[in-house]
């Protein structure tokens, strides 16, 4: 028994003539005639009494045909929700940022994603990049956006990483106060002296800038520490302090300003990651292309040999 032998029954019943049906189905009526005859030699029942220009159902017949019907319905239903995952009308991508992406570049790329395919489920989950890395280890994310200090190490062998984008870190204030007044950029043996406010310990952001303090010898003034991304940027907007931060995040901030950080100049690498050993399924390779074209929409914002944000 089969979908088309079914079909075929389906229409015979709802006409109640073999050569109407056929027409119907555009097959040759003795085609129709074998699809049928096959169907009651597999079913072991008559289904129709034929009599000249009069079929009608026997009793398996009728039993069979609300059958008949809900599994043809069931099987378009299949393949209406098949053809709208192929493409790419329903579906679900779980995609994971650190806090410092999250309101830069994932924001670009959410709103353009749900734009083409408003049917797809968004999962967003902000955490630090090693966090984010054990997530999809696990098997709980997609995709995950990460950021290590330039040159940082890899994730393991059963992850793939795609580089995107080498980002200079900037030292940012409000751009009402006094804090910068004059400075093009800044040492970071000038850094340490100003009022500076730091992240919390799961941002590889942190780390890295103190690890550059620690190797000049230096000790911050630091008068906020352990704060989340949002808050920072609040508080250095109303001249709290400085704060260390990525080229990105000044995008769209009218409220600072930022200046180079030199002597040494500090950067991170961002990067997109998934398993190895998992394929990525359409919604997800949709939006991983969507990241790449936005991160070299970004890269070409800066041009020249300045640029504060570069492809890798």
């Amino acid at each position: 028994m089969n979908l088309e032998q079914l079909r075929s029954f389906v229409e015979v019943a709802r006409s109640g003539h073999f050569t109407r049906a056929a027409a119907q189905l555009h097959l040759a009526q003795p085609s129709l005639s074998r699809q049928i005859s096959a169907l009651e030699s597999d079913l072991g029942a008559t289904l129709f009494h034929r009599a000249r220009g009069n079929i009608t159902l026997t009793a398996a017949g009728e039993s069979l045909l609300p059958l008949a019907m809900r599994m043809l319905a069931d099987a378009e239903t299949v393949r209406f929700e098949m053809q709208e995952l192929a493409g790419l009308r329903t579906g679900r991508v779980r995609l994971g940022a650190t806090p410092t992406l999250c309101i830069s570049l994932v924001a670009e790329v959410l709103t353009a994603f749900h734009a083409a395919h408003p049917g797809i489920e968004l999962h967003l989950t902000e955490s630090g990049s090693r966090g984010l890395l054990d997530e999809l280890a696990g098997g709980t994310l997609d995709l995950a956006l990460i950021t290590t200090a330039e040159d940082g190490a890899a994730p393991t062998a059963s992850l793939r990483r795609v580089p995107l984008l080498s980002e200079e870190l900037v030292v940012v204030a409000s751009a009402s106060s006094d804090l910068l007044d004059g400075v093009e950029s800044l040492s970071l043996a000038q850094l340490a002296e100003l009022p500076q406010l730091t992240f919390h310990e799961s941002y590889e952001l942190r780390a890295t800038t103190m690890q550059a303090f620690q190797a000049a010898g230096l000790v911050p003034h630091i008068v906020l520490e352990g704060a989340e991304m949002d808050a920072v940027l609040r508080c250095v907007e109303r001249g709290l302090g400085v704060a260390v931060v990525p080229a990105m995040v000044m995008v769209d901030r009218p409220g600072l300003r930022s200046v180079r950080l030199t002597a040494p100049r500090l950067a991170r690498s961002i990067s997109l990651a998934h398993r190895n050993d998992v394929a990525l399924t359409r919604a997800a390779h949709a939006m991983q292309s969507l990241i790449i074209e936005t991160a070299d929409i970004l890269s070409s914002v800066n041009v020249g040999t300045d640029s504060l944000i570069s492809r890798r």
